[in-house]
């Protein structure tokens, strides 16, 4: 084995666990309760054909050992009749399956998303590095867990009620085997019942020894693949920057490394499967012949009637169907095993994040939203910014930013800027200290890469409000005003945008959103650091003018933005992590207009800024 996934734990609460995650679709959704009775009431029907079929098949081989022409044609068309009512309740069970199946899968993965997408989890989750690859959890593993897991339950269901069935009919119809052991006679009734409990007891006993280590095998290979299929998307996303440096060589040397994991890992199961392979050929070679050998002594004896043996053949092997269940299903129950675990994992890393945030053992960033309508300021008291593995990077930060005022937050690279802004948002726990914020409604957050959804321009515009919030009036208004002039005639159009829009574009988009929106609050985390002086001179001239009430705190190295603040903070680094303090700002422009051309406006109308 290549490398053990030792940290793999196979719980033996798993389909528990399982169930207290997803089972509540059919406790709290009427129509499933509706689907998963059909499904069984379907599942039933069939069963109930299949024993049918299993009386017609006496009958059919005694009509042919009798020549009995009359008998013969009547099997035929209650053949037709059977099979025909086969067909259509195999039809409608498997729909039902396929309904379930999806419903369910929509409701837990609904669920997932809400978790995930919850108060900031999923930065929280990747930053604490808890749960690795939660997009193919949600996507790949719930389908897997819940397509599987509907499968395994009419698939037992099935097996039960085709067992309880043909368990009697071979009872009654193999009879009783007569054995002289050291002169003692011995009679051992329904004979053909013990032999298949005990060949199915041997099979599924052995299948379990040989296909135990699958379970962790699938496990470590899905998260393997997962790994290979995230290098893929990340070399995807960053083509630009890989081919302007000229990285393909070592691109390709670190997916070939991260495939050469999957390679491994699926040598590894197949290693596993291929041990496996050997006994369940070997087993169904032998079901195949088994109970004609040894009912066959009662058929040269004249006890049983060729539709006798015939019907004891087709009865054992339903019942040996039934009983190979685990046999025939171990594989896909490994795989099954390996999803649920990786589903339980990823839920229990959320617990755990939520707990760290709202039952904290350690101290935490206490974020203290204001009611609306009240006095509304930014208020830090002796807080402390940690990382998440307990890393100081603030040790103290104290400070208050009124209503209107304009603050510029400075300091050396690593000084933990980017994280303060982030505790402001309330995305980021980990720390200590009391911060009072402004409502939400009331604020707007422009990071260095601003967000933009997939879909239309006017989304972008809106996000994360609905598109419809925004006029096409509005929408070209403030593209012109921000030098993005020439992207009115696509505010609907669907696209990537942060792969067409360059970063500055991407950044002066954000502009746009902000004189949409209007917020009263404004955080910026070196948000025009793609633009040069002028533009960004531009773009804050326009938050100023158009948003004069609007506080505004900024963090940024570019010594022009210095002219758009009233005051700066200053955070110098220390042994034992930054401390924030006052600075006088170089100049300060408040209340005055400031005088700064637009670089958009030309004579003759507006030009696109590159």
């Amino acid at each position: 084995m290549s490398e053990a996934p030792g940290n793999v734990q196979i719980q033996t609460g798993a389909v528990r666990a399982f169930l207290r995650l997803a089972g509540g679709f059919f406790v709290r959704e009427r129509r499933a309760k509706w689907l998963g009775l059909g499904l069984l009431a379907l599942t039933l029907l069939q069963v109930l054909i299949q024993i049918r079929f299993n009386l017609w098949n006496r009958d059919f081989f005694n009509a042919l050992e009798n020549r009995d022409r009359n008998a013969f044609l009547w099997q035929m068309v209650l053949f037709l009749g059977l099979a025909g009512s086969s067909m259509v309740t195999a039809v409608y069970q498997l729909y039902v399956k396929q309904l379930v199946q999806l419903r369910w899968r929509e409701w837990l993965t609904q669920r997932l998303l809400n978790l995930w997408m919850n108060d900031a989890r999923h930065y929280q989750l990747e930053r604490a590095g808890e749960a690795e690859n939660p997009d193919q959890r949600i996507a790949e593993d719930a389908r897997l867990a819940v397509d599987l897991a509907v499968d395994f339950a009419t698939g037992i269901f099935n097996s039960i009620v085709m067992l309880t069935a043909f368990v009697g009919i071979l009872w009654t119809i193999s009879g009783a085997l007569n054995l002289s052991i050291a002169g003692h006679a011995i009679t051992i009734p329904g004979y053909m019942v013990w032999a298949a409990l005990l060949y199915a007891a041997i099979g599924s006993g052995l299948t379990y020894l040989v296909g135990k280590p699958m379970v962790a095998l699938n496990f470590w290979r899905t998260a393997k693949e997962a790994d290979f299929r995230f290098g893929l998307v990340r070399a995807r996303e960053s083509s630009e920057g890989i081919a302007l440096i000229g990285g393909e060589t070592d691109e390709r040397r670190g997916l070939q490394l991260l495939f050469g994991n999957v390679a491994n890992a699926v040598r590894d199961l197949m290693k596993s499967q291929r041990r496996l392979m050997w006994l369940t050929s070997a087993y169904g070679m032998l079901t195949s012949v088994f109970p004609t050998v040894v009912a066959a002594p009662s058929y040269f004896s004249g006890a049983i009637t060729l539709g006798g043996l015939m019907q004891i053949g087709s009865a054992f092997g339903q019942v040996q169907a039934s009983l190979n269940w685990f046999v025939d299903n171990f594989p896909r129950l490994a795989e099954w095993r390996a999803s649920v675990e990786r589903l339980l994992s990823f839920r229990e890393s959320l617990r755990v994040i939520n707990s760290m945030v709202e039952e904290p053992d350690q101290p935490t960033i206490t974020r203290i939203e204001q009611a609306p309508g009240g006095e509304e300021k930014v208020a830090f008291r002796d807080v402390q910014v940690a990382f998440s593995d307990g890393s100081v990077v603030i040790a103290e930060a104290t400070a208050e930013v009124r209503a209107g005022e304009r603050v510029l937050v400075k300091g050396e690279s690593g000084t933990g800027k980017s994280t303060l802004f982030r505790a402001f948002a309330g995305i980021w726990p980990w720390g200590s200290g009391e911060i009072h914020m402004p409502p939400r409604e009331a604020t707007m957050f422009m990071p260095q890469r601003p967000y933009l959804p997939l879909g239309t321009l006017r989304g972008a515009l809106s996000y994360p409000n609905p598109p419809e919030t925004v006029s096409g009036e509005a929408g070209i208004s403030a593209l012109e005003r921000v030098g993005l002039v020439h992207l009115h005639e696509k505010l609907d159009e669907d696209a990537r945008w942060d792969q067409v829009l360059s970063l500055g574009e991407q950044q002066r988009l954000a502009f746009a959103r902000l004189l949409i929106q209007k917020p009263r609050w404004i955080f910026m985390d070196e948000a025009t650091a793609a633009l040069d002086e002028e533009n960004q001179d531009a773009m804050m001239r326009l938050v100023l003018e158009d948003l004069p009430k609007s506080a505004l705190i900024s963090i940024g190295h570019r010594p022009g933005l210095d002219a758009f603040h009233e005051r700066t903070l200053h955070l110098h680094r220390g042994p034992e992590g930054a401390k924030l303090a006052k600075r006088p700002p170089k100049r300060v422009m408040a209340g005055r207009k400031i005088k700064i051309r637009n670089p958009f406006r030309r004579r003759g109308g507006v030009v696109p800024a590159g």
